[in-house]
């Protein structure tokens, strides 16, 4: 069923409202951001016919089985910890969200936005229409006051990442992301009016909404990890980062200084090559390419620098295994991967559970798309446990102070939707 809407922004709002009814809901936005490889502007996929629940172990093995059974829309997470059951790493820091390491269901009812047309995918679309134009505006509601707190405090992760850079003079790594937990006990939040409210300071073009029973993802994440189109895959990572300016001319000044920032630049290539590396074990041989290379984009809080890399899928390969040979992805490990993700445990304080991880879809075609979880709040309705993480890259040149406040300026949107300005 396809249906004209005169103002989408208001259906998707009623949409995503009434889907929220249902115990497992997914919710893909764009944001209008121009992207030629998205398939729909936004993806609304709700009640769950069939769903998958699993950790480390043998979780791909499953995901696997799970995806031959239903090869129809599915949606879903992939945790950051999956990485325990690919190499010999564990994770034993704090994890207080409680998130399992994956989680996909197949949808009862699918939603596809595309401009002005909405088409549902449905048994009975026309009770979905009908049920979706009933809805009201969803109510601005006032949370009570969110008390945040760090995992460390800034004289502390100014040492760790003095501790981290000996590590890089010593050879053991050469970049890491370095990721830091900040968190809220007995908060109590509308998870959807956070979601809207994020959504509307911080529109970016991978942002999602996730409900898994009493558990929500509120994500307004920039970044594209693995998407796959016909036979072509495509990464999209992102590292360096800037502030906006507060004039056209100094935010011009600014995306310069990023463009030519040593540090950033070389952040920036070292992940394009470890992403080029891992894309190889999927890619036909010779057509893994790297189509842009230090590109600037702007958002409503930031600058980021984000390179494009591609290759042709082998013939002989799954969606599954593609994912598997690529995850986690680069930009939220460091090179050489497996050293930086074992070393990352070793300093970190928390799990990083969903974040770092990435949510998004399977579509009947065995297309795929699949943000990078950053930019994001975790919320366990059941224990009331709120919690976001940010983290930057850390390099040998890297300046202690400066990642403690490009970790604060990613959290921007996120402090200023529960009302507080500034963590310390």
């Amino acid at each position: 069923m396809k249906k004209q809407v005169t103002n989408i922004h208001h259906f998707k709002q009623q949409a995503l409202q009434w889907a929220c009814s249902f115990g497992a809901v997914c919710y893909l936005d764009s944001n209008s951001f121009t992207d030629p490889y998205s398939k729909f502007d936004a993806l609304i996929a709700f009640g769950a016919k069939n769903e998958i629940i699993a950790n480390a172990g043998n979780a791909f093995e499953q995901m696997a089985l799970f995806r031959a059974a239903n090869p129809g829309w599915i949606t879903g997470f992939f945790g950051y910890d999956l990485k325990n059951e690919l190499e010999h790493l564990t994770s034993a820091n704090i994890d207080e969200a409680g998130f399992p390491d994956l989680h996909f269901f197949s949808p009862q009812h699918v939603i596809i936005i595309k401009g002005d047309e909405v088409e549902i995918l449905s048994d009975d679309a026309v009770y979905v229409f009908e049920n979706i134009e009933q809805q009201g505006v969803h109510p601005s509601k006032t949370s009570a006051e969110i008390n945040l707190q760090g995992r460390f405090s800034r004289d502390e992760y100014l040492a760790a990442v003095e501790q981290i850079q000996s590590h890089i003079t010593r050879g053991d790594i050469y970049v890491t992301n370095f990721c830091q937990e900040f968190f809220a006990e007995n908060a109590e939040i509308d998870p959807l009016a956070v979601f809207l409210k994020l959504n509307a300071i911080s529109p970016n073009p991978f942002a999602a909404f996730f409900k898994w029973r009493g558990n929500y993802i509120l994500s307004a994440s920039p970044e594209r990890f693995l998407a796959k189109r016909g036979s072509k895959l495509i990464s999209q990572p992102i590292k360096g980062t800037a502030k906006r300016g507060q004039t056209p001319q100094e935010d011009e000044a600014i995306k310069q200084q990023l463009r030519n920032h040593a540090k950033e630049l070389q952040e920036n290539v070292m992940i394009v090559d470890l992403v080029r590396n891992d894309l190889t074990r999927s890619a036909k041989e010779g057509t893994v390419k790297t189509e842009k290379l230090f590109g600037i984009y702007s958002f409503n809080q930031l600058h980021q620098m984000i390179s494009t890399v591609a290759c042709e899928i082998r013939d002989d390969i799954s969606v599954v295994e593609v994912i598997k040979n690529t995850f986690p992805m680069g930009s939220m490990t460091g090179a050489p991967k497996i050293s930086a993700m074992r070393l990352m445990e070793q300093y970190e304080r928390s799990k990083r559970g969903v974040y770092s991880g990435a949510i998004g879809y399977f579509s009947p075609d065995n297309d795929f798309d699949f943000n990078v979880v950053i930019r994001t709040l975790l919320y366990n309705s059941a224990k009331k446990y709120l919690s976001f993480q940010a983290g930057s890259a850390i390099t040998y040149h890297a300046n202690a102070e400066q990642e403690y406040a490009e970790c604060l300026l990613k959290a921007k949107a996120i402090l200023e939707v529960l009302g507080n300005s500034q963590i310390d």
